[in-house]
């Protein structure tokens, strides 16, 4: 299984020099449905973190996945692994994220509508970050009337401060097939009816607090620019921190 990922990667340093505990943007929601039975889509919040000596990811997201629900919607998803190099496991199967009683959005639920090309877009907003009394990580929707608590990763998933965290779009398609659209189905376009995003990008302090992310803490990574590529984080009237990503189906790489 072939895996293309692009990155908004922070907070790269020593746990002692941490001082943000996750993110909080507005993902836009962009369906694929000519998308493989063999082939995944999507964008995520992502935490990874040092457990010994290896590293745990808790990760929170939207993603089009045929083989997994047996059909091409979209759907909330969250994901864990205790090693990296171990496959993890999505939504419930198994004890990894403890849904909310009466949550707006559970791990496995579609959602709709999607955003239209050059029409119109629609996104919805997630927050993951640490729970400063519990120390779990806490899964929040923030584009209600009211922020709804959809769960909880337990803190034995991630036990220390994480080592990196990141917005992610990513793919996964079979070794030496073409890959599958990655947002939109298009490269980075400051037109958000164009272009997949992550808008109003917001840190969690060591309180639990809002905060706008430190730029120079902040590294982009996109592991095939040929196929999938993002623009540079930037700061603009109305979306705050933003960046857009994505590419079209089609390239082996």
């Amino acid at each position: 299984m072939m895996k293309a990922k692009l990155f908004l990667i922070m907070q790269c340093g020593t746990p002692s020099q941490d001082n943000s505990m996750a993110f909080r943007a507005e993902m836009s929601i962009w369906a694929s449905p000519n998308i493989e039975n063999s082939q995944e889509s999507g964008a995520s919040i992502q935490i990874y973190c040092q457990d010994g000596g290896h590293y745990n990811l808790i990760q929170a997201g939207f993603h089009i996945s045929p083989s997994l629900y047996h059909n091409r919607d979209i759907h909330f998803f969250t994901y864990c692994t205790k090693d990296l190099r171990s496959k993890g496991c999505y939504n419930s199967q198994c004890g990894g994220f403890v849904p909310a009683s009466g949550a707006k959005l559970v791990p496995g639920q579609a959602i709709a509508p999607a955003s239209i090309y050059d029409v119109q877009d629609h996104y919805i907003r997630l927050s993951v970050n640490k729970d400063p009394y519990s120390g779990d990580w806490v899964v929040y929707r923030h584009d209600l009337e009211t922020p709804s608590f959809l769960g909880h990763f337990p803190r034995g998933l991630c036990p220390e401060t994480p080592r990196i965290q990141a917005l992610t779009g990513f793919v996964n398609y079979l070794k030496n097939a073409r890959g599958p659209p990655m947002g939109s189905g298009h490269f980075p376009d400051c037109d958000e009816k164009k272009s997949a995003y992550f808008n109003h990008i917001k840190n969690y302090d060591v309180n639990g607090q809002a905060v706008d992310p430190f730029l120079s803490g902040m590294v982009k990574l996109v592991d095939k620019k040929n196929c999938y590529d993002a623009n540079d984080l930037f700061l603009i009237f109305k979306k705050g921190f933003t960046f857009n990503y994505g590419g079209p189906g089609g390239c082996i790489g």
